[in-house]
């Protein structure tokens, strides 16, 4: 029997205990009998046996555990940017347990299935666990069945350089919020992840114990684990009705298109907060001088950048942004003032640093007075603590305070409007998953580590807005959780990253498999500093590993902030040697990020980017040699890149300027640490 619908999507009742909904691209099935639902992708990559669960009462209940499983709505459904499509909901019922719901939503000529799980009483509930999607049958599919998954672990931050990791079973193995698995020849794919972020912490476990398959699948809210620094229990969620997250399943020809459409479907659900400008660019002080910031390098780098390096080209709508890091507090009220007047006299926009949820004080400070109170609390007043009132222990060496504390939304007061009179443009906003972390909150409505932080960042959005200062105001996130995302114009793609070549694979290995968040959940990505020379910290870099450095912030899509101290000739030496260089300035001005070719590396980064620039009729390709030894030759193959396998390419190397012609693979030959960008043009275009 078929059901009836206005959309595109097919509902059909097979018999009295089997509904079957299609949109072409990917099917799902509602067993009525057991309660059990299966998703199918086209090429036989499927989720089945699917069952939902929840933590109540001392024990895990799911669907198994109820004896009555009810389709109870089917309706039509518009959504902006997905689309028209139907929302289905199965009640499940059982004497002495709450109804547990399931919602389902499928959207014309999309692959995904959008589910989200209610559990609902008559008396107050709480859950910290509600498990959406549970299975032991999953896989991408293939001819053959065979093909050997990939599955990506995402961090929940980007703290203590943490690194994005692609593992293969047998395994056990915990992302969080979004992960793929993936066939690295094929590259089909099931892309998960979580599509709401003011309430849960969302993780994704898999599990197997023999190669080439995955035999366990849990995708909950309320993962807590030392990867999201949590020394406390996920808190309870609570009411008449408790909601899990939204998720999204989404079944994929290219894994890589796969997490594109996750990060747009995210942005339909929540826009990334909008920036009229172009890519910001300019200087950042933290790897230049780290604690030794003084006026005169603050100052000194304002003036060479204005009168040596901006004529060349490095700039962005006339403009650069010079930014303090940490320990800006070193200079005098004065200082402070004349070094704003000096920048701005250069034409620049000046840039500050703060870190709102983190107090790096020891007990000898806890009776200080918090800003903008009065005296009326003191930092002792605001720090999290647990359910005892023991502080929680420190992260990076500081203690987390509590987002919601009415003298902490004061501090945030009194640092904000303090930035806005100082007339400062950008904010480099650092230690935030401090905001994030699970505890007893002032605020008894808010009982989780993201609604927490979810809190606290809205608060400080809201007071440095346009609508409220009445110009822009640049946001930028340093360490921070991915996700929730829309407070901020862009984030630091991975931890701090200096000068050398190790620095460079290691950002790149965030790039490998975290591209699609630019100008999606954020309109940049930001690289980090770039170093061209050497870092406060280090010793100083050889040319090409420099100049890597400098490629890889080009391809990320990109905030583009210099991280040396031009005081030293050679670091003023290669300033004005590439950052005159318009093509490769061009392609950071874009703000696009490339995209890996290949991601199935282990703990390691891909070393072949590519960016298609339909506008220009063009391909970019950015090519690494990640040994700072030994020189290398990498083959490209045109078609897993990207390119017409039969066509001809005028090629232009955008750093030495030389041009040729290439058809086929392609065969770039690279010193010790040496990188390459190309621009491809179809010849006769």
């Amino acid at each position: 029997m078929m059901l009836t619908s206005d959309t595109a999507v097919q509902v059909q009742q097979q018999n009295v205990n089997l509904v079957s909904v299609t949109n072409g691209h990917v099917s799902l099935e509602i067993n009525l009998e057991n309660g059990e639902v299966s998703f199918i992708g086209n090429h036989s990559s499927h989720v089945k046996g699917i069952r939902s669960a929840f933590r109540w009462q001392g024990r895990e209940y799911s669907t198994d555990h109820y004896q009555n499983h009810e389709l109870t709505a089917q309706e039509d459904i518009v959504r902006e940017g997905f689309g028209k499509g139907i929302r289905l909901v199965v009640l499940h019922r059982a004497s002495l347990l709450p109804q547990l719901e399931q919602h389902f939503y499928m959207y014309e000529s999309s692959p995904y299935v959008l589910v989200q799980t209610a559990i609902v009483g008559d008396e107050e509930l709480k859950a910290n666990r509600m498990a959406v999607i549970q299975s032991k049958t999953i896989s991408i599919g293939g001819e053959s069945g065979q093909d050997e998954p990939s599955i990506l672990r995402v961090p929940f931050d980007n703290d203590k350089w943490v690194r994005y990791t692609v593992v293969k079973p047998p395994l056990d193995v915990e992302s969080y919020e979004a992960t793929a698995l993936f066939a690295p020849d094929s590259r089909r794919g099931i892309v998960m992840g979580s599509l709401t972020h003011k309430v849960w912490k969302t993780g994704i476990r898999m599990q197997s114990e023999k190669s080439g398959h995955i035999e366990g699948l849990d995708l909950y809210g309320g993962a807590v684990s030392e990867l999201t620094r949590d020394s406390q229990p996920h808190g309870y969620v609570k009411g008449k009705r408790v909601e899990s997250p939204l998720v999204f399943v989404g079944f994929y020809e290219d894994y890589r298109d796969g997490l594109e459409a996750y990060g747009q479907a995210n942005a339909w659900i929540e826009a990334q907060l909008p920036w009229e400008g172009g890519v910001p660019i300019g200087w950042n002080s933290w790897s230049a001088a780290m604690s030794d910031l003084d006026y005169d390098l603050y100052t000194a780098t304002s003036d060479f950048l204005k009168n040596e390096v901006q004529p060349l080209g490095f700039e962005n709508e006339e403009t650069l942004y010079i930014n303090f890091d940490a320990f800006w507090d070193n200079f005098t009220p004065e200082e402070m003032k004349s070094a704003l007047d000096r920048v701005r006299q250069n034409g620049h926009r000046a840039g500050t640093y703060w870190t709102p949820f983190a107090f790096w004080g020891g007990p000898d400070q806890f009776g200080q007075a918090v800003e903008g109170t009065n005296g009326k609390y003191t930092y002792a007043d605001i720090l999290l603590r647990d359910s005892e009132g023991e502080i929680l222990p420190d992260v990076d060496g500081g203690l987390a305070i509590d987002p919601t504390h009415p003298g902490n939304l004061q501090r945030i007061d009194w640092f904000t409007d303090k930035f806005i009179a100082e007339g400062f443009e950008y904010i480099k906003l650092d230690f935030l998953a401090h905001g994030s972390l699970e505890g007893h909150h002032h605020n008894s409505d808010i009982t989780t580590g993201i609604a927490a932080y979810h809190y606290g960042m809205s608060y400080l959005q809201h007071k440095i807005s346009p609508e409220v200062i009445g110009r822009p105001f640049f946001i930028n996130l340093s360490i921070a959780p991915l996700f929730p995302y829309a407070f901020a114009h862009s984030r630091r793609i991975s931890c701090d990253v200096f000068g050398t070549l190790a620095d460079t694979e290691y950002m790149l290995n965030s790039l490998t498999h975290g591209w699609w968040m630019s100008n999606t959940l954020y309109r940049y990505n930001d690289p980090d500093h770039s170093v061209l020379y050497k870092s406060f910290n280090q010793e100083a870099t050889g040319w090409h590993e420099g100049r890597s450095r400098l490629t890889a912030s080009v391809i990320a899509g990109t905030v583009l902030l210099l991280g040396d101290d031009f005081r030293k000739e050679e670091a003023a030496e290669r300033a004005r040697e590439w950052l005159g260089n318009k093509d490769i300035l061009n392609v950071a001005r874009m703000g696009k990020t490339f995209r890996p070719v290949e991601g199935d590396f282990g703990k390691l980064s891909s070393d072949v980017f590519v960016l298609e620039s339909p506008e220009e009729k063009s391909f970019y390709l950015a090519v690494f040699n990640f040994d700072a030894e030994q020189a290398a030759v990498k083959s490209i193959s045109p078609e897993r890149a990207g390119l017409n396998t039969n066509a001809v390419y005028l090629l232009q190397d955008l750093w030495e300027g030389s041009q040729g012609e290439t058809s086929g693979e392609l065969t770039v030959s690279l010193e010790p640490a040496e990188s390459k960008i190309f621009r491809l043009t179809v010849k006769g275009n």
